[in-house]
């Protein structure tokens, strides 16, 4: 039986006002993490939206802070922040175990929280998961960047989804402190973990999800390679296999 999406705001406590979506519905619910500098409007959650109206299922997206229909300022933003928003929204307006679903930056987020939250995550599932995409980004940083950074604290990278987006100073510092796959240490995460990562993803190589995969110290973990997908994974074909693995955990947990 569908249940009406409603929709909300809240104070994260500095004034700044996230906005969200949910379904109320049977456990364990799913939320969705989406990526930087993208929405709860996209594709994938909308898609996952209507999956968990049909399924009776309880569902949650929201915008971090600088994104969508949030406040704040994205400039503002970085990975620290947004995780914490992540987790607000988690505590806030959701209930019980939850199966997290994060989509490209999203997928380092919901690999924090797992972290952060054990008792609450139920399975993750990564989309493109990025990890420690800032240090890449330093990496692969242009002379000129380096320069606008060093100066103003800000560069504008093109984008190919969009308008230029700004690359931040404190968000390539901030990164620095979340990284969890540069010490080789393993990631105490022992929920079911599923990766999906297309192989012509030109922004987030598909080898990363192997690293992360080896990464969780858990054994229930599994890689699924689209041959022909790219970043976003956001086709009919990508949809319809995120909802095959969505509904197989939901399955195995006996939900």
């Amino acid at each position: 039986m569908s249940v009406e999406e409603e929709a909300g705001r809240f104070d994260r406590g500095d004034g700044v006002e996230l906005a969200w979506r949910r379904r109320a519905g049977r456990g364990p619910g799913v939320v969705f993490l989406g990526g930087f500098n993208s929405d709860m409007t996209g594709t994938k959650a909308e898609d996952l939206s209507a999956y968990c109206a049909a399924e009776g299922r309880a569902f949650l997206r929201f915008d971090y802070s600088g994104h969508g229909a949030s406040g704040g300022r994205f400039e503002d933003g970085t990975i620290g922040r947004w995780a914490e928003d992540a987790a607000s929204a988690l505590d806030r307006l959701t209930e019980g175990p939850q199966v997290l679903v994060g989509s490209s930056m999203g997928g380092w987020i919901a690999l924090l929280l797992a972290l952060r939250r054990p008792e609450r995550v139920a399975a993750l599932v990564g989309v493109a998961a990025a990890p420690d995409f800032t240090a890449r980004i330093i990496e692969a940083l242009p002379a000129d960047a380096r320069e606008a950074i060093a100066r103003e604290g800000v560069w504008r990278r093109p984008s190919a989804y969009g308008d230029p987006y700004p690359i931040t100073r404190a968000l390539l510092e901030d990164g620095e402190r979340h990284m969890l796959l540069r010490n080789g240490r393993p990631l105490p995460i022992s929920a079911p973990v599923r990766l999906l990562h297309g192989q012509r993803d030109p922004d987030v190589p598909w080898e990363l999800s192997l690293r992360v995969a080896e990464a969780v110290a858990g054994d229930d973990v599994r890689v699924v390679l689209v041959k022909d997908g790219d970043h976003r994974l956001s086709r009919p074909a990508d949809l319809a296999l995120l909802r095959r693995t969505l509904a197989s955990l939901l399955a195995e947990d006996g939900g």
